[in-house]
């Protein structure tokens, strides 16, 4: 009988391990984060967001190591360093094209997409949650104008004219707010293909309309037909307003936005998140198997990238080199 494969976690995620326990592929793969066990892994899992001292990493003969990252690549620039990612064999991102797609949305949530709607009892039509100063995109600048001529409440850090009157639960109570609110202001902080997060997924599990600006492709991801209402219709944030108050003042034009609710999540959702059912860390696990030789000899490891020691990143966030003095 063929032994399980064994996959290191290298780093956390940020400043905690990703949970891996009672996963239904345990008989397959074990999974740990304990360093000791590295020239044994099978496959290494690097969180390249929060990975120091990566240059350091030893690879051993036979090993796959695997790029991890939930962040945009703006906020994750070795992501698109060519030279940078040739050190990987198999990516987990939220790019559709990695190898081991990892989505801010799984095929498990679907069913929450068609809860009850909660009445919406704020007197200011839109809320925006919004704490990353993160502004590559003009973000902020669109959101000050657009806030110019329409009620917004704002809870997050950035533009914040309103506090939580209750105690603060977290993500608990970040989805009961956006329920009492007609629309939320969806913005990502960067503006990517495939890179939806949940800021238009929150919104429509908890039954308010989402005013995304972020994936050019984002209808690809929209589970109905007019769920979402796309920013980049709209000529400017004064235009915007304007037609978001009056959605506000118009129910029959508002609840227009709920009708796919009664149809249910359209196939074309279902297939694209069909293999999500699966949490990712067990389609990694298949992924491993399929590249795993259980013959691998051992033998002497090599550092992919020990190169990134002597290498900085420059105000742009390019490498650059390292200059004495």
């Amino acid at each position: 009988m063929r032994r399980p494969s064994l996959i290191l976690f290298y780093n956390p995620f940020f400043d905690q391990w990703p949970a891996i326990e009672n996963l239904d592929c345990a008989e397959e793969c074990r999974f740990t984060t304990d360093r000791a066990m590295l020239a044994d892994a099978d496959a290494v899992v690097f969180h390249l967001p929060s990975c120091d001292n990566i240059w350091a990493a030893p690879k051993y003969a036979g090993q796959a190591w695997v790029a991890w990252s939930m962040e945009s690549t703006a906020s994750c620039r070795d992501l698109a360093d060519p030279d940078f990612m040739r050190a990987f064999d198999l990516t987990m991102t939220y790019r559709r094209d990695s190898d081991i797609w990892t989505p801010y949305f799984s095929a498990r949530r679907a069913r929450r997409l068609l809860g009850a709607v909660s009445a919406k009892t704020e007197a200011a039509p839109a809320v925006l949650f919004q704490s990353t100063p993160q502004d590559g995109d003009g973000r902020r600048a669109y959101l000050t104008e657009l806030m110019r001529h329409l009620g917004v409440d704002s809870y997050g850090k950035v533009l914040r004219n309103r506090i939580l009157a209750e105690p603060d639960l977290g993500y608990q109570t970040k989805r009961e707010t956006i329920a009492r609110y007609k629309f939320c202001l969806s913005f990502e902080n960067t503006i990517e293909p495939d890179y939806v997060t949940e800021k238009f997924f929150d919104p429509l599990t908890v039954g308010t309309v989402p005013v995304y600006r972020g994936a050019p492709n984002i209808r690809d991801f929209a589970p109905g037909d007019d769920c979402f209402i796309d920013v980049r219709d709209f000529a400017n944030p004064a235009e915007l307003a304007a037609y978001l108050d009056h959605l506000d003042h118009d129910e029959a034009a508002y609840r227009r936005y709920f009708k796919w609710r009664e149809r249910g999540v359209s196939e074309r959702f279902q297939r694209l998140f069909a293999a999500t059912e699966r949490s990712s860390f067990c389609r990694l696990c298949d992924r491993v198997r399929q590249l795993a030789d259980p013959r691998r000899k051992r033998g002497a490891p090599v550092r992919p990238l020990a190169w990134r020691r002597w290498i900085r990143l420059d105000e742009s966030g390019r490498h650059a080199p390292i200059r004495a003095g």
